[in-house]
Protein backbone atom coordinates (compact mmCIF):
# COMPACT_ATOMS: atom_id res chain seq x y z
CA UNK A 1 0.00 0.00 0.00
CA UNK A 2 1.46 3.38 -0.98
CA UNK A 3 0.43 6.33 1.15
CA UNK A 4 1.50 9.95 0.96
CA UNK A 5 0.89 12.62 3.58
CA UNK A 6 -1.29 14.58 1.17
CA UNK A 7 -3.41 11.50 0.40
CA UNK A 8 -3.71 10.47 4.03
CA UNK A 9 -4.75 13.86 5.29
CA UNK A 10 -6.88 14.78 2.33
CA UNK A 11 -8.99 11.70 2.82
CA UNK A 12 -8.43 12.48 6.46
CA UNK A 13 -8.14 10.24 7.80
CA UNK A 14 -4.87 9.51 7.57
CA UNK A 15 -6.85 10.32 7.60
CA UNK A 16 -12.22 15.46 15.12
CA UNK A 17 -13.89 26.44 23.42
CA UNK A 18 -13.12 28.20 25.89
CA UNK A 19 -10.34 30.40 24.58
CA UNK A 20 -11.14 34.10 24.54
CA UNK A 21 -11.21 35.74 21.11
CA UNK A 22 -10.60 39.30 20.09
CA UNK A 23 -13.25 40.75 17.81
CA UNK A 24 -10.95 42.01 15.07
CA UNK A 25 -11.81 41.02 11.54
CA UNK A 26 -10.24 41.14 8.12
CA UNK A 27 -13.28 39.56 6.46
CA UNK A 28 -14.28 40.44 2.91
CA UNK A 29 -17.25 42.63 3.83
CA UNK A 30 -15.70 44.02 6.98
CA UNK A 31 -16.58 47.64 7.70
CA UNK A 32 -14.50 47.83 10.89
CA UNK A 33 -10.91 49.00 11.02
CA UNK A 34 -8.31 46.46 9.83
CA UNK A 35 -6.96 44.13 12.48
CA UNK A 36 -4.06 45.84 14.21
CA UNK A 37 -0.91 44.07 15.37
CA UNK A 38 0.09 43.95 19.00
CA UNK A 39 1.59 47.19 20.24
CA UNK A 40 4.99 45.55 20.63
CA UNK A 41 5.08 44.32 17.03
CA UNK A 42 7.57 45.89 14.68
CA UNK A 43 7.64 45.53 10.92
CA UNK A 44 9.16 44.39 8.67
CA UNK A 45 8.95 40.82 10.00
CA UNK A 46 10.92 37.99 8.41
CA UNK A 47 9.79 34.37 8.76
CA UNK A 48 12.08 31.46 7.86
CA UNK A 49 10.49 28.34 6.36
CA UNK A 50 11.16 25.31 4.15
CA UNK A 51 11.35 27.41 0.96
CA UNK A 52 13.53 30.19 2.33
CA UNK A 53 12.45 33.43 3.95
CA UNK A 54 9.36 35.61 3.68
CA UNK A 55 9.44 39.26 4.68
CA UNK A 56 6.19 40.95 5.67
CA UNK A 57 6.73 44.68 5.32
CA UNK A 58 3.62 45.99 7.04
CA UNK A 59 0.88 44.75 9.38
CA UNK A 60 -1.39 42.45 7.33
CA UNK A 61 -5.03 43.42 7.03
CA UNK A 62 -6.31 40.74 4.63
CA UNK A 63 -5.23 37.22 5.57
CA UNK A 64 -5.99 34.07 3.57
CA UNK A 65 -5.17 30.50 4.59
CA UNK A 66 -4.59 27.10 3.02
CA UNK A 67 -4.88 23.58 4.43
CA UNK A 68 -6.06 22.96 7.99
CA UNK A 69 -4.92 24.60 11.25
CA UNK A 70 -3.90 27.99 9.84
CA UNK A 71 -7.41 29.51 9.90
CA UNK A 72 -7.93 28.07 13.40
CA UNK A 73 -4.79 29.78 14.68
CA UNK A 74 -5.64 33.10 13.04
CA UNK A 75 -9.11 33.00 14.59
CA UNK A 76 -7.72 32.08 18.00
CA UNK A 77 -5.44 35.12 17.73
CA UNK A 78 -8.41 37.36 16.92
CA UNK A 79 -8.03 37.64 13.15
CA UNK A 80 -10.82 36.57 10.79
CA UNK A 81 -9.38 35.49 7.42
CA UNK A 82 -10.69 36.99 4.19
CA UNK A 83 -10.51 33.48 2.73
CA UNK A 84 -10.08 29.95 4.07
CA UNK A 85 -10.59 26.39 2.79
CA UNK A 86 -13.81 24.51 3.33
CA UNK A 87 -13.53 21.65 5.80
CA UNK A 88 -14.49 18.93 3.34
CA UNK A 89 -13.43 16.10 5.62
CA UNK A 90 -14.92 16.18 9.10
CA UNK A 91 -16.75 19.41 8.42
CA UNK A 92 -20.40 20.31 8.76
CA UNK A 93 -22.93 21.42 6.14
CA UNK A 94 -21.38 24.89 6.15
CA UNK A 95 -17.94 23.49 5.33
CA UNK A 96 -16.74 24.42 8.79
CA UNK A 97 -16.14 22.79 12.19
CA UNK A 98 -17.73 23.29 15.61
CA UNK A 99 -14.64 25.03 17.01
CA UNK A 100 -14.31 27.30 13.98
CA UNK A 101 -18.01 28.15 14.10
CA UNK A 102 -17.68 29.18 17.75
CA UNK A 103 -14.71 31.42 16.99
CA UNK A 104 -16.37 33.01 13.95
CA UNK A 105 -19.57 33.69 15.88
CA UNK A 106 -17.60 35.30 18.70
CA UNK A 107 -15.92 37.59 16.15
CA UNK A 108 -19.23 38.51 14.50
CA UNK A 109 -18.29 36.69 11.31
CA UNK A 110 -20.37 33.50 11.32
CA UNK A 111 -20.58 31.54 8.09
CA UNK A 112 -23.41 32.95 5.99
CA UNK A 113 -23.10 36.51 7.31
CA UNK A 114 -21.61 39.49 5.53
CA UNK A 115 -18.36 39.42 7.49
CA UNK A 116 -17.73 35.69 7.03
CA UNK A 117 -14.56 34.56 5.23
CA UNK A 118 -14.82 33.48 1.62
CA UNK A 119 -14.56 29.67 1.47
CA UNK A 120 -12.93 27.65 -1.27
CA UNK A 121 -12.47 23.99 -2.04
CA UNK A 122 -9.08 22.29 -1.82
CA UNK A 123 -10.37 18.96 -3.10
CA UNK A 124 -8.03 19.29 -6.10
CA UNK A 125 -5.15 20.95 -4.26
CA UNK A 126 -4.31 24.53 -3.37
CA UNK A 127 -6.92 26.83 -4.91
CA UNK A 128 -4.72 29.71 -6.02
CA UNK A 129 -7.47 31.28 -8.17
CA UNK A 130 -9.89 31.53 -5.26
CA UNK A 131 -7.15 32.80 -2.99
CA UNK A 132 -6.22 35.49 -5.51
CA UNK A 133 -9.89 36.52 -5.73
CA UNK A 134 -9.85 37.21 -1.98
CA UNK A 135 -7.03 39.76 -2.55
CA UNK A 136 -5.01 38.85 0.55
CA UNK A 137 -1.90 40.66 1.69
CA UNK A 138 -0.67 37.56 3.58
CA UNK A 139 -1.18 33.82 3.02
CA UNK A 140 -0.80 31.46 5.98
CA UNK A 141 0.44 27.93 5.29
CA UNK A 142 2.49 27.16 8.41
CA UNK A 143 0.77 23.76 8.55
CA UNK A 144 0.38 22.53 4.99
CA UNK A 145 1.76 20.35 2.24
CA UNK A 146 2.73 23.11 -0.17
CA UNK A 147 5.00 22.08 -3.01
CA UNK A 148 7.65 24.44 -4.32
CA UNK A 149 5.49 25.09 -7.37
CA UNK A 150 2.45 25.92 -5.25
CA UNK A 151 4.53 28.17 -3.00
CA UNK A 152 5.88 30.07 -6.00
CA UNK A 153 2.37 30.56 -7.43
CA UNK A 154 0.99 31.82 -4.13
CA UNK A 155 3.97 34.12 -3.61
CA UNK A 156 2.91 36.03 -6.73
CA UNK A 157 -0.35 36.83 -4.94
CA UNK A 158 0.98 37.77 -1.48
CA UNK A 159 3.76 36.88 0.98
CA UNK A 160 3.44 33.26 2.11
CA UNK A 161 4.27 31.78 5.51
CA UNK A 162 5.08 28.16 4.59
CA UNK A 163 5.79 25.24 6.92
CA UNK A 164 9.18 25.35 8.67
CA UNK A 165 10.57 21.92 7.76
CA UNK A 166 8.30 18.99 6.93
CA UNK A 167 5.08 19.03 4.93
CA UNK A 168 2.12 18.50 7.30
CA UNK A 169 4.63 18.00 10.11
CA UNK A 170 4.40 21.29 11.99
CA UNK A 171 3.39 20.92 15.66
CA UNK A 172 0.46 23.16 16.56
CA UNK A 173 2.65 25.12 18.98
CA UNK A 174 5.09 25.97 16.18
CA UNK A 175 2.29 26.86 13.76
CA UNK A 176 0.87 29.18 16.40
CA UNK A 177 4.22 30.85 17.05
CA UNK A 178 4.93 31.34 13.33
CA UNK A 179 1.50 32.76 12.60
CA UNK A 180 1.66 34.95 15.68
CA UNK A 181 4.95 36.41 14.47
CA UNK A 182 3.57 37.06 10.97
CA UNK A 183 0.47 38.77 12.41
CA UNK A 184 2.48 40.88 14.83
CA UNK A 185 0.98 39.01 17.76
CA UNK A 186 3.94 37.20 19.28
CA UNK A 187 2.88 37.81 22.87
CA UNK A 188 -0.67 36.70 22.18
CA UNK A 189 0.61 33.54 20.49
CA UNK A 190 2.84 32.72 23.45
CA UNK A 191 -0.10 33.18 25.80
CA UNK A 192 -2.40 31.12 23.56
CA UNK A 193 0.07 28.22 23.53
CA UNK A 194 0.43 28.33 27.32
CA UNK A 195 -3.35 28.45 27.89
CA UNK A 196 -4.01 25.62 25.48
CA UNK A 197 -1.32 23.43 27.02
CA UNK A 198 -2.77 24.13 30.47
CA UNK A 199 -6.26 23.19 29.28
CA UNK A 200 -4.91 19.90 27.93
CA UNK A 201 -2.94 19.19 31.11
CA UNK A 202 -5.89 20.01 33.39
CA UNK A 203 -8.26 17.76 31.45
CA UNK A 204 -5.73 14.93 31.24
CA UNK A 205 -5.20 15.10 35.00
CA UNK A 206 -8.80 13.93 35.40
CA UNK A 207 -7.73 10.58 33.90
CA UNK A 208 -4.66 9.50 35.92
CA UNK A 209 -4.80 6.00 34.40
CA UNK A 210 -3.40 7.47 31.18
CA UNK A 211 -0.12 8.65 32.67
CA UNK A 212 2.80 6.47 31.58
CA UNK A 213 0.69 4.07 29.52
CA UNK A 214 2.35 3.07 26.28
CA UNK A 215 0.51 3.60 23.02
CA UNK A 216 0.64 3.02 19.30
CA UNK A 217 -1.38 5.26 17.01
CA UNK A 218 -1.89 3.61 13.66
CA UNK A 219 -4.09 3.05 10.66
CA UNK A 220 -5.65 -0.41 10.42
CA UNK A 221 -7.48 -1.56 7.30
CA UNK A 222 -8.86 -5.08 7.78
CA UNK A 223 -10.24 -5.23 4.24
CA UNK A 224 -6.74 -4.70 2.84
CA UNK A 225 -4.71 -6.31 5.60
CA UNK A 226 -2.95 -2.98 6.02
CA UNK A 227 -1.10 -1.59 9.01
CA UNK A 228 0.53 1.84 9.13
CA UNK A 229 2.05 3.17 12.34
CA UNK A 230 2.35 6.90 13.00
CA UNK A 231 5.64 8.14 14.41
CA UNK A 232 6.51 10.91 16.85
CA UNK A 233 6.68 13.24 13.82
CA UNK A 234 2.88 13.12 13.50
CA UNK A 235 0.36 15.21 15.45
CA UNK A 236 -1.62 12.24 16.75
CA UNK A 237 1.24 10.66 18.72
CA UNK A 238 2.32 14.15 19.76
CA UNK A 239 -1.09 14.66 21.32
CA UNK A 240 -1.01 11.38 23.22
CA UNK A 241 2.46 12.22 24.50
CA UNK A 242 1.21 15.62 25.66
CA UNK A 243 -1.39 14.00 27.92
CA UNK A 244 1.24 11.89 29.67
CA UNK A 245 1.23 8.71 27.61
CA UNK A 246 4.42 7.16 26.19
CA UNK A 247 4.95 6.00 22.65
CA UNK A 248 5.71 2.28 22.49
CA UNK A 249 9.40 1.36 21.99
CA UNK A 250 8.59 -0.55 18.79
CA UNK A 251 7.65 2.75 17.13
CA UNK A 252 10.87 4.55 17.94
CA UNK A 253 12.88 1.51 16.89
CA UNK A 254 11.31 1.56 13.42
CA UNK A 255 11.12 5.32 12.76
CA UNK A 256 13.37 6.59 9.99
CA UNK A 257 14.42 10.24 10.00
CA UNK A 258 11.42 12.55 9.60
CA UNK A 259 8.94 9.94 8.35
CA UNK A 260 5.48 10.44 9.83
CA UNK A 261 4.49 6.79 9.44
CA UNK A 262 5.91 3.41 8.53
CA UNK A 263 4.16 0.34 7.10
CA UNK A 264 4.00 -2.85 9.15
CA UNK A 265 3.23 -6.35 7.99
CA UNK A 266 -0.09 -7.66 9.26
CA UNK A 267 1.63 -11.03 9.67
CA UNK A 268 3.71 -9.39 12.42
CA UNK A 269 0.79 -7.64 14.09
CA UNK A 270 1.39 -9.54 17.32
CA UNK A 271 4.74 -7.68 17.68
CA UNK A 272 3.02 -4.28 17.98
CA UNK A 273 3.20 -4.29 21.77
CA UNK A 274 1.64 -1.39 23.67
CA UNK A 275 -0.88 -0.79 26.44
CA UNK A 276 -3.30 1.03 24.13
CA UNK A 277 -3.73 1.00 20.35
CA UNK A 278 -5.51 4.02 18.83
CA UNK A 279 -6.76 4.27 15.27
CA UNK A 280 -9.33 6.07 13.13
CA UNK A 281 -11.89 4.05 11.21
CA UNK A 282 -14.36 5.06 8.47
CA UNK A 283 -17.35 3.69 10.40
CA UNK A 284 -18.22 1.90 13.62
CA UNK A 285 -18.45 -1.54 12.03
CA UNK A 286 -14.77 -1.43 11.09
CA UNK A 287 -13.79 -1.65 14.76
CA UNK A 288 -15.49 -5.04 14.98
CA UNK A 289 -13.77 -6.15 11.80
CA UNK A 290 -10.39 -5.25 13.30
CA UNK A 291 -11.11 -7.21 16.47
CA UNK A 292 -12.24 -10.29 14.56
CA UNK A 293 -9.50 -10.12 11.92
CA UNK A 294 -7.24 -13.20 12.27
CA UNK A 295 -4.09 -11.05 12.01
CA UNK A 296 -5.00 -7.56 13.22
CA UNK A 297 -6.88 -9.09 16.12
CA UNK A 298 -3.53 -10.37 17.40
CA UNK A 299 -2.24 -6.88 18.16
CA UNK A 300 -1.74 -7.18 21.95
CA UNK A 301 -3.82 -4.13 22.86
CA UNK A 302 -6.62 -5.18 20.51
CA UNK A 303 -6.61 -8.67 22.01
CA UNK A 304 -6.95 -7.16 25.52
CA UNK A 305 -9.81 -4.90 24.50
CA UNK A 306 -7.66 -1.76 24.68
CA UNK A 307 -8.45 -0.58 21.15
CA UNK A 308 -9.61 3.01 20.62
CA UNK A 309 -11.23 3.11 17.18
CA UNK A 310 -12.47 6.60 16.38
CA UNK A 311 -15.23 6.66 13.75
CA UNK A 312 -16.13 10.34 14.21
CA UNK A 313 -14.60 12.20 11.26
CA UNK A 314 -14.77 15.53 13.06
CA UNK A 315 -12.92 14.13 16.05
CA UNK A 316 -10.35 12.56 13.72
CA UNK A 317 -9.77 15.95 12.12
CA UNK A 318 -9.49 17.68 15.50
CA UNK A 319 -6.64 15.42 16.58
CA UNK A 320 -4.82 14.86 13.27
CA UNK A 321 -4.90 18.53 12.22
CA UNK A 322 -4.61 19.77 15.77
CA UNK A 323 -4.86 23.45 16.66
CA UNK A 324 -5.43 25.63 19.74
CA UNK A 325 -9.14 25.56 18.89
CA UNK A 326 -9.61 21.92 17.89
CA UNK A 327 -7.79 20.23 20.77
CA UNK A 328 -9.82 21.78 23.62
CA UNK A 329 -12.95 20.87 21.68
CA UNK A 330 -11.83 17.23 21.34
CA UNK A 331 -10.76 16.54 24.92
CA UNK A 332 -14.10 15.71 26.51
CA UNK A 333 -14.80 13.10 23.84
CA UNK A 334 -11.39 11.58 23.20
CA UNK A 335 -9.93 11.39 26.71
CA UNK A 336 -12.70 9.14 28.11
CA UNK A 337 -12.20 6.74 25.18
CA UNK A 338 -8.47 6.56 25.87
CA UNK A 339 -9.05 6.15 29.61
CA UNK A 340 -11.49 3.25 29.05
CA UNK A 341 -8.82 1.52 26.98
CA UNK A 342 -6.13 2.22 29.59
CA UNK A 343 -8.35 0.62 32.22
CA UNK A 344 -7.94 -2.67 30.36
CA UNK A 345 -4.27 -2.81 31.35
CA UNK A 346 -3.86 -5.14 34.29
Amino acid sequence: MTLTRRHLLATAAVAAIGLPLAACSTGPSNTAAPAAPAASAAYPVTVTHAFGETTITAPPTRVATVSWVNADVALALGVVPVGMPKDEYGGNAAGSTPWKDTALAAAGAAIGTGRAPAQYSEADGVNDNAIAAATPDLILAAYSGLTREEYDKLSKIAPVVAYPKVAYGTPWQESTALIGKALGRDAEATDLIARTEKTIADKAAQYPQLKGKTFIYGNLEPAKGGVNVYTANDNRPRFLTSIGMTQAPVVAANTKDEAFFFPWSAERADELESDVFATWVPDSKTAGQIISDPLLGQIPAVRRGALVADSDNTLTLAISASSPLSLPWALDTFLPQLAAAADKVS
